[in-house]
């Protein structure tokens, strides 16, 4: 299992501060997304703008996600 951490507006959205899922194998960053929206599908409309972070460190595009990861979604954040 692998607990997502979820922030901002995508913990409302999903209602709880995490997710777990069924993590067993090395997935790319698309596999990933379509494993989590399987099982938290109201995530879908902030997919194109949330970063996925893995061990404190941000992700690219195919970049590769081990089971016992720390792994984070970040919504875009501004400030002033």
């Amino acid at each position: 299992m692998a607990n997502i951490l979820l922030f901002h507006q995508l913990r409302d959205a999903v209602g709880a501060e995490s997710i777990s899922l069924p993590l067993r194998e090395s997935l790319d960053t698309e596999t990933f997304w379509k494993l989590l929206l399987q099982h938290a599908p109201q995530l879908e409309p902030y997919r194109s703008s949330t970063r996925i972070a893995c061990n404190r460190t941000y992700l690219r595009a195919g970049s590769r996600i081990q089971p016992g990861d720390e792994i984070a979604l970040i919504p875009p954040v501004s400030g002033g």
